[in-house]
């Protein structure tokens, strides 16, 4: 028996295109999220490049075309833990987790006004603090609360009083589902390299050492700093600033890879900081700047702003001023050949990208390089954007589109054969 069914494991932009191309064809498909929300790292983007316009739009109209298909279900705070069969034959188990919330939320807030207790807030990276009883991020799909139970250990039933549509289920316990499809497009998507592993930069241990991913909730208005870039340790304004390329990426001790989007999203925010601080001193350090195709001509407008200076020459070593919370960033300036030292008020480090795979693998026979990035499917089991290789928005749609086709033609040749 062939199951003409489709799975879709990842709800970023990746896994939602892959979605709605399939199901728009007439296939049946399970969209399955780890996450409370669909968007993955697209939706914690502040603007995307080169044209430097918000994400929602593009996310809207995914939403929408998910909301208007029937062939789609969606599975949210949910787990592939096992695939067996063949291809056109899949069995599949998924874990469902608890969101403590049912279809019932309106997600009028009333949950979160009389919730006592605080979780850090994983949208901004921990830059602030939700309620335990919180909304994912104001452009959620679903827009629904969910309950982080972790954070309200005391069992507190606040939330369960206050609830008027009898959304809050404090014993929601966690479920499994059994699914039988035909294929599988796995479009997990990818984390920031960590780096606290890059123990030369200072990252965890000085506050005003950033990452890239960070920067830009700092330039959202819908971020922990109402779209103001300031230093996280003081809220000081920025007058010196430094982005480093590179941060563990092409470097064997850390991602081997280049993840072809640093160098475009560090010119990015440089206009963040340019345009909320025209006399800003701006720095990047790079190797080499990968600015490919269309996006040449970015690079050479923000190349020739005044007051960026770009320094060939990967930094060495961050230190920090503990009086002031200034950094020192130590690099050599391979051009003029000489060792500097600059101070910074506020250090971003282009950290690259570092697939979901790496650390939780397909659970079915497939291979990887040696990052972590599949590099070959099984049958009916192939890899989408993100999770095959590092790519920027468009490149990981267009790849998510053919992900869709190859798991049509997967299925529809069985179906034929």
């Amino acid at each position: 028996m062939v199951n003409k069914s489709i799975l879709v494991v990842g709800g970023g932009i990746s896994g939602l295109t892959a979605a709605v191309e399939a199901a728009e064809v007439g296939f049946d498909v399970f969209l399955v999220e780890k996450n409370p929300y669909l968007g993955g790292k697209v939706t914690q983007i502040n603007h995307y490049f080169p044209k430097l316009c918000p994400p929602n739009c593009g996310l809207e109209i995914n939403f929408r075309r998910v909301k208007a298909n029937p062939g789609i279900k969606i599975l949210t705070m949910a787990e592939v833990e096992s695939i067996s069969g063949q291809e056109g034959n899949y069995d599949v188990t998924v874990k469902l987790n608890p969101r403590y919330v049912n279809e019932n939320c309106t997600a009028c807030g009333k949950c979160a006004e009389v919730c006592p207790a605080e979780r850090p807030n994983d949208f901004n990276y921990g830059l602030d603090k939700t309620k335990a009883a919180y909304l994912p991020h104001e452009f959620a799909f679903p827009m629904k609360y969910v309950i982080d139970a972790a954070a309200c250990e005391s069992g507190c039933k606040k939330c369960l009083e206050a609830c008027q549509y009898g959304a809050i289920e404090p014993e929601m316990k966690a479920k499994t589902m059994k699914l039988n499809v035909g294929a599988v497009i796995w479009a997990a998507g990818w984390q920031p390299y960590d780096a606290g592993k890059l123990s030369y930069y200072g990252f965890g241990r000085f506050p005003n050492v950033i990452t890239n991913v960070i920067m830009e909730r700092l330039a959202a208005v819908n971020g922990p700093t109402k779209g103001k870039i300031v230093r996280p340790s003081d809220g000081k304004e920025i007058k010196r600033i430094a982005f480093i390329q590179c941060a563990g990426s092409r470097d064997e001790n850390h991602l081997q890879c280049c993840s072809s989007v640093c160098c475009m999203a560090s010119l990015k925010q440089a206009t963040y900081v340019r345009e909320q601080y025209p006399e800003a001193e701006i720095y990047i350090y790079y190797i080499d700047i990968r600015a490919r195709g269309r996006h040449e001509d970015f690079y050479v407008k923000v190349q020739n702003e005044t007051g960026i200076t770009f320094i060939k020459g990967k930094a060495g070593e961050i230190l920090e001023d503990a009086a002031s919370g200034d950094l020192i960033v130590v690099a050599e300036d391979q051009i003029n050949q000489q060792l500097t030292e600059e101070r910074f008020d506020l250090v971003v480090l282009a950290t690259g990208m570092q697939p979901a795979t790496a650390a939780d693998k397909i659970p079915a026979n497939v291979s990887y390089d040696a990052d972590g990035f599949v590099a070959e499917g099984q049958g009916g089991i192939c890899a989408a954007g993100c999770t095959k290789k590092p790519q920027d928005v468009a490149a990981a749609v267009q790849d998510a589109t053919a992900a869709a086709l190859k798991a049509i033609q997967s299925v529809r040749g069985q179906s034929n054969g």
